[in-house]
């Protein structure tokens, strides 16, 4: 195992040629679900500085994440190597929730393309931005050799069948809904309203 000081050029470059990468977080205390998200569409991801990154954090099936930033901020982003050299590189630190329409959201949002996600700007909540404390990297002896196939378009094409059977606007209130708690009941997003993007 390795530590860096920072994202230096080198890790950078890794970074960028990764298609995937894991996001784990938990609630304070001895109970509550730990949780660990998958995340593509690495168009979505950025480094944005020698010890800071973000991501795009779009609709989905829970909200957790966010729940768990919100009340303790503690993260880390593991990225593995599936082809090439065998790599795993964590990076441990503090999450701030941009929400989308939050000064915040707006500063930072020309930092992804507009195409970053599938389902484009309706589907982003907020962005997930980390202040990272720690940086090291493990062989990923462990992590097999994957062959890159593409990108899977259900989201793109779920979103647009619910919107054709619901409306826009029942979409917006179902998401609304999903993303108010965490399954613990922790409190997530304020204003998951994304009408105005989409």
């Amino acid at each position: 195992m390795k530590e860096f000081d920072q994202l230096d050029e080198k890790l950078v470059d890794w970074i960028g040629r990764q298609r995937m990468y894991f996001v784990g977080t938990a609630p304070s205390g001895d109970d509550g679900l730990v949780n660990i998200s998958p995340k593509g569409w690495m168009d979505s991801f950025r480094v944005l500085g020698p010890r800071q990154v973000a991501y795009l954090d779009v609709f989905g099936s829970g909200v957790e994440t966010i729940a768990h930033l919100k009340q303790n901020g503690r993260i880390v982003v593991m990225l593995c190597a599936f082809e090439g050299g065998p790599r795993i590189l964590r990076l441990h630190g503090h999450g701030d929730v941009l929400e989308h329409g939050t000064p915040a959201f707006d500063r930072l949002i020309g930092a992804f393309p507009v195409g970053a996600t599938q389902g484009g700007e309706r589907s982003i909540r907020s962005i997930i931005r980390v202040d990272v404390e720690r940086i090291a990297d493990s062989c990923g002896y462990g992590v097999p050799r994957m062959d890159y196939v593409g990108e899977r378009d259900q989201y793109e094409r779920g979103t647009a069948v619910k919107e054709r059977k619901q409306g826009a606007e029942e979409l917006l209130e179902f998401r609304r809904k999903r993303a108010a708690v965490s399954l613990d009941g922790l409190p997530a997003l304020t204003q998951p309203d994304v009408s105005s993007r989409a």
